[in-house]
């Protein structure tokens, strides 16, 4: 990675770091991370907490981050099995000038908010919210409280409940996928 685009790095994750979400380091890189990301009020997402794998390209901020929900997550846009997300700004528009910030505080909020069935990940998310909207409302909110609780996410993350990290966290290697047997 060259000079600039390290600091760079350095500069976009260090203002996460001292924004209001909760960020972890994979072993101190900062091209690894993950993100604790709460649905935004007034959708059905509202009151779900996901955590968010995110890796930096040796390329960033010329090429696009990849960015990948770790707990289950009903949604259009975003596959249900490997939690990877279609959001065009992240993968065709991306663009320098925007930062990590803009993925936590505007991409996945209006991804959540405004999703587009016309260009599914997952059909039958697509398929519901077109043809039964307030059915697929209700599947959404199943999921946030099955699987985007708080409880949820620090169980996925290896912490207790202390809030405290337990040995879990060090090895991430199992939360590479995320399983279907539940």
């Amino acid at each position: 990675m060259s000079a600039p685009g390290k600091r760079r790095v350095e500069t976009d994750v260090m203002k996460l770091l001292m924004s209001d979400y909760e960020v972890n380091l994979v072993n101190d890189n900062m091209q690894e991370f993950y993100v604790r990301f709460h649905g935004p009020a007034e959708t059905p997402f509202a009151g779900g907490v996901w955590r968010i794998h995110v890796e930096l390209p040796d390329q960033y901020p010329y090429k696009s981050p990849s960015i990948g929900f770790m707990n289950k997550i009903f949604h259009p846009n975003i596959d249900e099995l490997s939690g990877s997300v279609c959001l065009d700004v992240i993968n065709q528009t991306w663009s320098p000038m925007f930062d990590m910030i803009n993925i936590f505080e505007v991409f996945l909020p209006q991804l959540l908010r405004y999703p587009n069935p016309n260009d599914p990940l997952n059909g039958e998310a697509a398929a519901l919210m077109m043809r039964h909207p307030k059915e697929y409302e209700t599947k959404v909110k199943e999921y946030v409280q099955r699987y985007a609780t708080k409880e949820a996410v620090d169980a996925a993350s290896g912490k207790g409940e202390t809030g405290e990290d337990s040995d879990g966290d060090a090895e991430m290697s199992d939360m590479g996928s995320i399983s279907d047997d539940e």
